[in-house]
């Protein structure tokens, strides 16, 4: 029975052994760190260093090939000069390796003969039927405490948690797990992909789309590899998790710069907007959105609606945060009048019992308690940001503690912004511990609110229809295709696409095509007035 494309990724995320080949003595070197994060995240498969010049590396007994090590094992970490990637390959292949994690450079990337030597190492996996991450990549990272694999790079590691990160660049990859950490965004899963040579990211979202482990899927790419595949795929796996994506190479130079940096294509950023609205993922411009919407996402539940409330101890950042609402299609909802006198008996004559609530610089925790219970209360409110500027005489862990205490077990979602840093990273902290998404900056909240209210109408659409057609004219759509193809082309101009349109029987404006001017005005004559003209030749 031949496993499925997920099934094979196991090898990847879920290894019972791992050999590193390239392990090294010497600390500053990629093949001592990824040897030293495996022993010290407690990987609890069997580790076996790899190295033809030493009998023991890291305290463990090390094996001067593949083909040495006393068992078949799961995942080959590949680290040695790119020279030497082929040969070990296919001693990987030949030992029954699984999979491979190839972190090497030199390959398609730097082109030329780079990419001649990624072509045979494609060519080496598949004769052996093995999978394979990269090359030119950092690694995997799976939290999970019954594999608790680091094969990566990075200087540090990030809390456990739901958020699944791809990352096509490795640099970006070590700063998303660093930036996971400073955030407290846990993380189940984490993927360098590098030059995709053989996984892609198709590949993982298929495997992340049924990981129990995994709640939402955060994205960095600069290429797809298969576009209608990716679309069939995140179309499956946004029906059950959200997934939000950075898609660089946006401009002529980041697709320059995509190109030799792992030697992928770049699409026109119009499209990729277009395809990431068919299959509802999320876009966002850069790694501070990804972020903001990874804690979101992660921690609270999806709003049922849009109308927000927001509550504050200032003015000034109610005010922001109801213009980034609004700009974003959230609408700032009117109070009941009901909710309106409990906030009137909770507060002082000076603060504000409408939306935005500001019940200024004198409230204190129990202020923040008893008004977001009386919000959360609302049955107009779908979701709440509460904002808090630290005052003099009021301690903001108190504060986040009542956030947490009234956020807990509600339907709504809660987004909490504590402005300012000295003094409040312990209070966020709190509050991530909570489930509580917790922010530096207002704008920050409102984005993540924006996604998640994004997902929610992605998922109560109504379900498309595939709609047959019946009455075709084949012979027409036969006579235009061959001619197409006659010419070359791979792409029908506009008045074969009408033509191609009108044979399935949709209705499409009147058209007829001509080469003289002659031809034209009879054209027009038999359409009937008036008419518009449209010039269509291969070079305009």
């Amino acid at each position: 029975m031949t496993a499925t494309k997920p099934e094979t990724l196991k090898s990847i995320f879920e290894p019972r052994s791992i050999a590193v080949i390239g392990a090294s003595r010497r600390s500053n070197t990629i093949g001592y760190v990824i040897l030293d994060s495996l022993l010290a995240y407690d990987y609890v498969g069997a580790v076996y260093p790899v190295n033809p010049k030493a009998d023991v590396v890291h305290s463990i007994r090390a094996y001067p090939s593949i083909g040495d090590v006393p068992e078949t094992v799961d995942l080959a970490v590949i680290v040695v000069p790119k020279e030497h990637v082929l040969g070990v390959a296919e001693e990987c292949g030949a030992a029954g390796v699984k999979a491979v994690i190839v972190i090497s450079a030199g390959f398609r990337e730097v082109g030329g003969e780079g990419a001649e030597r990624e072509q045979k190492l494609l060519e080496l996996v598949r004769k052996y039927d093995m999978r394979m991450v990269g090359p030119n990549c950092m690694g995997v990272l799976n939290t999970d405490p019954r594999i608790a694999m680091n094969a990566t790079f990075a200087p540090t590691t990030p809390p456990t948690g739901n958020v699944a990160f791809l990352s096509q660049s490795g640099a970006m990859g070590v700063t998303i797990l660093d930036y996971a950490r400073e955030y407290g965004i846990g993380v189940s899963k984490f993927i360098s992909l590098g030059n995709k040579a053989d996984i892609s990211g198709n590949d993982v979202l298929e495997y992340l789309k049924d990981d129990p482990d995994t709640s939402v899927i955060l994205m960095y790419l600069e290429s797809f590899g298969n576009p209608r595949h990716f679309t069939r795929i995140a179309r499956e796996v946004t029906q059950v998790k959200p997934v939000v994506a950075v898609k660089a190479a946006r401009t002529r130079a980041g697709i320059r710069a995509a190109s030799s940096h792992t030697g992928a294509m770049a699409g026109l950023d119009v499209a990729t907007d277009a395809l990431f609205s068919q299959c509802g993922v999320i876009r966002v411009e850069t790694v501070e959105g990804l972020f903001d919407m990874g804690m979101g996402f992660g921690n609270a539940p999806l709003p049922k609606g849009n109308r927000v409330a927001v509550v504050t101890n200032a003015g000034g950042p109610g005010i922001i945060i109801a213009d980034a609402l609004e700009s974003q299609n959230l609408e700032v909802v009117e109070f009941a009048d009901e909710t309106k006198t409990k906030l009137r008996d909770s507060l002082p004559q000076e603060a504000s019992v409408n939306n935005p609530v500001d019940m200024i610089a004198s409230a204190d925790a129990d202020s923040y308690r008893r008004v977001l219970e009386a919000v959360l209360e609302d049955p107009s409110v779908d979701a709440v940001i509460a904002s808090f500027v630290p005052p003099l005489g009021v301690q903001a862990e108190d504060v986040a503690t009542a956030i947490t205490d009234t956020a807990a077990g509600r339907s709504q979602p809660t987004l909490a912004v504590l402005m300012g840093r000295r003094g409040l990273r312990e209070s966020r902290a709190l509050l991530h511990a909570a489930s509580v998404p917790a922010y530096i900056f207002p704008e920050s909240a409102v984005r993540a609110l924006m996604g998640m209210d994004r997902h929610r109408r992605w998922l109560e659409r109504p379900a498309g229809m595939v709609h047959r057609y019946e009455d075709v004219d084949r012979a027409r759509l036969e006579e235009i295709l061959a001619a197409a193809r006659k010419a070359g082309r791979r792409r029908l101009d506009e008045f074969e696409a009408l033509s191609l349109l009108r044979a399935y029987g949709v209705p499409v404006v009147p058209s007829r095509s001509a080469t003289t001017a002659d031809e034209a005005v009879e054209a027009a004559k038999a359409v009937g007035f008036p008419v518009v003209l449209k010039v269509m030749a291969a070079d305009v």
